[in-house]
């Protein structure tokens, strides 16, 4: 028997990383302006494609963690710190990158973010398949963010 769809707990879990991330863009919106001014590493896509990006990513892990979180598994505590962590790793590295220009620093925060992602990603497969695949594309983003956020500091330094 399918278990049904608490929506208001699937829009909570939906809202906090969407949350997290408006907070974060409004923190650094002007870091946000200078970066467009900045030297871009090739691949580098039009600034507009971020935020569509980013809102179909915290989408996504929003619809994951509620998964893990309805799934009554005895790991889904653990599975859920680790999205806590990373959401809060998320949460900042846009404040090193655009609100501080702290792009090295940046880098390697974004390398810890990326490996928490992927124990989140591992964990969350352990309850639910389609909970860890919905995170391999925020994965993937993120990876190709290291590459632009190692790119930035190297062509702008």
């Amino acid at each position: 028997m399918k278990k049904s769809i608490n929506y208001k707990k699937l829009a909570v879990n939906i809202a906090l990383p969407l949350l997290v991330g408006a907070v974060s863009a409004w923190i650094s919106r002007d870091g946000m302006k200078a970066f467009e001014t900045m030297a871009q590493p090739p691949l580098s896509p039009p600034s507009a494609l971020f935020p569509v990006v980013w809102t179909i990513l915290y989408i996504l892990m929003g619809i994951a963690s509620y998964i893990v979180a309805q799934s009554g598994s005895d790991d889904a505590d653990n599975a859920l710190t680790l999205y806590a962590v990373q959401l809060g790793l998320n949460f900042f590295w846009s404040l090193f990158f655009f609100k501080f220009g702290m792009y090295l620093f940046a880098f390697f925060w974004l390398a810890v973010l990326w490996l928490f992602i992927f124990l989140t990603a591992r964990s969350f497969g352990r309850i639910n398949k389609t909970a860890r695949n919905l995170l391999i594309p925020y994965l993937v983003w993120v990876g190709f963010a290291g590459y632009l956020n190692l790119g930035v500091y190297l062509l702008n330094n």
